[in-house]
């Protein structure tokens, strides 16, 4: 944003003393007015102190990510799980006010959050449990679907942008081999259904513009490909079907794309990429996770193996931009070889100016698989009775790659 300048001084030789008294004050309230009508055009367009208001829709501009007004935009976001979980809405209702985490969120700078959600979330639509909305009676004997209404809502009046993300198909905790949901689809909740589905649930926010995006699966596994002739297996095809099902439904969203492997391998892509029906939409979203059997020597290293896994797509074409769905750590920052990534892969994304989501906001765990329903959750950023920040440090760090590089 460039600052409004006035005029430049007339010089003294030009004027008499007599003559500047007058001329000095002009200039001195005509100074003053500037800076006025400064803060009163500008101060709306601020979010969180130095977080600045997009003018939506979003869309894409080579890799950048870019607003209405065509300024780049760099997508910080947090994961907010639990409309995808065994409770059907999100976490920490259980604990404090909407309005509470929604603050809290604010109070770490990021401009959007990852919002997942389950299959059988939208098609049941169950009664939100008592237990886990104690916190908020108004959810009381409402579904899960009008929790998510509500929480939407909430993120918008706040200037929050919302990013859906189809994380299962049957809400459970993700993810591993086996847990029937490492494709798009399965034999209850098929392929028909998944499209069918995203246009429900797009349609049922067309009208919000502050949901700006559609994260078209989580975490492609279990055999999935990219290309190839089974089509069972064929994610790229799959990706091309969902993504201009959105847009028929509402052609301002990003459409974001992870790739098999748990979104850890983008191979291939550059020579068989996405193309969508409605151009300057396509978003490519990696995952990236300390992994207990390596551990990088230093950052070059780090930035090799990051560049090939998906890194590369930055400087090839047709351009499209990464925006990293899910990258978390420790709460103190206190578990070695951990801890050490993690800062290297934070400077790994202030270089390549990339957008991010870390993983995950919650305090608590939920119930599920392998999970122990309100335990700590050991990479949240909040407590685990949401009353406050529980990882500063974390917080930091992701304060120095909010802004997008001029």
């Amino acid at each position: 944003m460039a600052f409004l300048s006035a005029r430049p001084p007339i010089p003294v030789s030009v004027l008499g003393l007599r003559d500047m008294i007058p001329f000095m004050l002009f200039q001195t309230t005509f100074r003053a007015t500037l800076v006025c009508i400064a803060a009163l055009a500008f101060s709306p367009l601020m979010i969180q102190g130095e977080q600045p208001q997009v003018a939506l829709p979003l869309h894409t501009a080579g890799h950048a990510i870019v607003d209405a007004a065509n300024k780049p935009v760099r997508l910080t976001s947090v994961n907010w799980y639990g409309f995808d979980e065994k409770e059907y809405v999100a976490g920490g209702l259980d604990h404090v006010p909407l309005a509470t985490i929604v603050d809290e969120i604010k109070q770490i700078g990021v401009n959007s959050v990852r919002l997942p959600w389950a299959n059988e979330t939208l098609e049941r639509d169950p009664l939100a449990p008592d237990y886990a909305v104690k916190a908020n009676p108004q959810f009381k004997g409402k579904h899960a679907m009008q929790v998510m209404d509500a929480v939407i809502d909430a993120l918008a009046r706040a200037h929050i942008m919302v990013v859906l993300d189809n994380h299962v198909s049957r809400a459970d905790w993700c993810c591993d081999e086996k847990d029937g949901n490492g494709l798009w689809y399965n034999a209850e909740y098929p392929e028909a259904k998944w499209l069918a589905d995203w246009q429900t649930i797009v349609r049922r926010y067309r009208k919000q513009p502050w949901v700006v995006g559609a994260d078209l699966r989580n975490e492609l596994r279990s055999g999935t490909a990219w290309g190839g002739s089974d089509a069972k297996l064929d994610w790229h095809g799959a990706a091309q079907r969902g993504g201009d099902a959105v847009l028929a439904a509402n052609p301002k969203l990003l459409i974001i794309v992870e790739s098999p492997n748990y979104s850890t391998d983008f191979t291939g892509f550059d020579k068989l990429p996405v193309r969508l029906k409605i151009e300057h939409r396509l978003v490519y979203s990696p995952h990236a996770y300390a992994f207990s059997n390596h551990a990088f020597a230093n950052y070059e290293e780090l930035k090799q193996a990051y560049d090939a896994r998906a890194g590369f797509l930055l400087h090839t074409e047709p351009a499209a931009p990464l925006w990293v769905g899910e990258f978390g750590t420790c709460q103190k920052l206190d578990c070695g070889a951990n801890s050490d990534w993690f800062a290297l892969f934070i400077r790994y994304l202030r270089e390549n100016d990339l957008s991010w989501s870390y993983w995950p906001l919650n305090g608590a765990q939920s119930g599920g698989a392998g999970r122990t329903y309100d335990s700590v959750e050991t990479y949240g950023l909040l407590s685990p009775d949401y009353a406050r920040i529980a990882a500063p440090k974390i917080v930091e760090s992701l304060r120095t790659i909010e802004a997008p590089t001029p």
